[in-house]
């Protein structure tokens, strides 16, 4: 997941410097909502883990 967010954040970045201006802001919105995604599974995956431990 974090692997892809980084994919269309460089996309986006390469697209900004050529000029496609509407391709970039997609493709930052699109690394937003999966970096937050993975941040969600991620502290998710560690309360589980954490609870799991404890019992």
């Amino acid at each position: 997941m974090l692997g892809w967010a980084l994919t269309f954040l460089i996309f986006a970045i390469i697209a900004a410097v050529l000029g496609f201006g509407g391709i970039a802001a997609v493709s930052v919105d699109i690394a937003r909502v999966l970096f937050i995604v993975f941040l969600v599974l991620a502290v998710l995956s560690f309360v589980f883990r954490g609870a799991r431990s404890i019992t």
